[in-house]
């Protein structure tokens, strides 16, 4: 897993040199050529390789330099010594001798006027404590100075304490290298249970989990370049991963492919996701399915082409022996947790999604169109249990689903049979609507998702004992189950009893289907 994400980084040019960055900066302190001040200036979406630390900028005497939090960088004289101010400053005075433009940095934050100044400007632009703020000299950032690289990564030496010397074999590249003592920690998963400042993915704090002596990151040593890279391939792939039951799922292939030859976000994620209560937006015709399925099949076809004709026309065309990444991370008690990784043919994938399709495939209430595809996160809903009113469904999910929601993803990238608990999550969905009123049932997860569900359970239960295969997208008049023609009756009396009786409560379905 983490040659995969470094061979991914080196391949889409991600990798930062060690002890950078990329971070959004919220403001810049605007200082003249001759180190006079000039303003504050805020910006948007302004990402840049910062000097970074690490964990060691949590510490009470230390913080990252030159691009820092507001409240580390600007202090009010009169409040006091803040030590974090003072490491910065401290930085800011060491790092002149290699760019003289910080020693004009130096010289506003310890001018009281200018920092009174400062801080006015940023109350007046509503910039809190907690944002993050640098300098700039003459309409330059001083985070893009060309002596800033050579300059921080010797000078990072200094300030960051490692107590292993001796070289280790890297995890990564299989180097010789003095391993980490700490990784550096990952963003992106705060909302699936990580800290906001980040989350190590490899961390050893009990004596349990050692061995041979070794301490921290030790146990499993990895470079500092190494793993740069490998953050930085997270960093870009948590960016935009989609959130299913509290995981995100990462994902990404070891050649580039087009959006819409990417089989994971066309047929397992990016299905929509249509109202559930209108019928007209809720089935797809047949012809409309038949114009889908050709319009894949061309796809498939014009890659096939694009390489027959490449060795013709000398032109590139993508490999069609590809291979997929597919990574589940949450984040756990401020740490990184890896729910799942796996690799494979992207040839055996492209098959699978297919046949995952093909189950689902199920009719409407009437019999005459089939179901529109949805989003695998509006089917995961339909197995939770109902609630009215229910504010906090996707806290819920993510809190019922998460050990399931991993299973089922497997399942369907493996065409393998589905665990037994979407049966039984799916058929108490079903029970609970049908006794419930009309009026109320509207409320109800869409019992359509529920009952392909269980189709698919069916199916595949069917397909690993190598049974006959009975289940349709359609009533089937010979399949040899009473329940299954039971049910069908209660549909069909159901229906001709609200014809009869339109205004009646609790009819056949309410009093009967449980017991049929």
């Amino acid at each position: 897993m983490l040659r995969a994400l470094y061979d991914y980084a080196v391949k889409n040019d991600l990798a930062l040199p060690p002890g950078f960055v990329n971070k959004p900066i919220r403001a810049y302190i605007l200082l003249a050529e001759d180190g006079s001040y000039l303003g504050v200036e805020q910006c948007e979406n302004e990402v840049l390789p910062c000097p970074d630390i690490g964990s060691m900028s949590h510490s009470p005497g230390k913080c990252n330099a030159l691009a820092e939090k507001l409240s580390c960088v600007v202090v009010d004289p009169q409040k006091g010594e803040n030590v974090k101010n003072k490491f910065f400053r401290q930085i800011l005075h060491d790092g002149s001798s290699a760019e003289p433009k910080l020693a004009l940095c130096l010289r506003a934050l310890e001018d009281q006027k200018v920092v009174t100044s400062i801080l006015e400007e940023c109350k007046k632009r509503k910039l809190k404590g907690m944002d993050r703020i640098s300098f700039k000299v003459g309409s330059q950032s001083v985070l893009k100075s060309p002596s800033l690289l050579g300059w921080w990564s010797e000078y990072r030496k200094h300030i960051i304490e490692n107590s292993i010397t001796s070289q280790m074999r890297c995890l990564i590249t299989g180097e010789l290298t003095i391993p980490l003592e700490t990784v550096p920690e990952t963003r992106g998963l705060q909302m699936v249970g990580g800290n906001s400042s980040g989350s190590p993915l490899i961390c050893f704090d009990k004596k349990a989990y050692c061995s041979y002596g070794l301490k921290k990151a030790a146990n499993a040593p990895v470079s500092e370049t190494a793993f740069a890279a490998v953050k930085a391939a997270l960093d870009d792939l948590l960016t935009g991963a989609p959130i299913l039951s509290g995981i995100k799922f990462v994902h990404w292939y070891d050649e580039p492919i087009g959006q819409e030859e990417d089989a994971i976000q066309r047929d397992l994620i990016d299905f929509e996701d249509e109202d559930e209560e209108e019928d007209e937006e809720d089935v797809l015709t047949e012809a409309e399915q038949q114009a889908q399925e050709r319009q894949r099949e061309a796809q498939a076809n014009a890659a096939a082409d694009r390489l027959v004709k490449s060795v013709q026309t000398g032109e590139h065309a993508p490999k069609l022996n590809n291979r997929y990444h597919i990574l589940l991370l949450s984040g756990a008690n401020g740490r990184v947790m890896v729910r799942h990784y796996e690799n494979g043919s992207y040839e055996t994938l492209q098959k699978n999604l297919a046949q995952w399709e093909v189950d689902l495939k199920l009719v409407d209430d009437w019999g005459t169109q089939l179901l529109r595809p949805r989003k695998l996160s509006a089917r995961l809903s339909c197995l939770m249990k109902y609630q009215q009113n229910d504010n906090k469904s996707f806290e819920r999910m993510k809190k019922e689903l998460a050990g399931l929601t991993p299973t089922i993803i497997l399942a369907i990238l493996h065409n393998t049979p589905l665990p037994d608990e979407v049966a039984v999550r799916a058929l108490a969905t079903i029970r609970s609507k049908m006794v419930q009123e009309e009026e109320e049932q509207k409320k109800w997860p869409s019992m359509a998702v529920c009952c392909q569900w269980l189709k698919v359970w069916l199916l595949r239960k069917h397909r690993a004992r190598n049974e006959e295969e009975h289940l349709m997208s359609y009533y089937h008049p010979d399949m040899p189950s009473a329940a299954y023609h039971c049910g069908a009756l209660v549909a069909i009396y159901t229906d001709l009893q609200k014809k009869a009786m339109p205004k009646i409560g609790a009819g056949i379905a309410q009093r009967y289907y449980a017991s049929a």
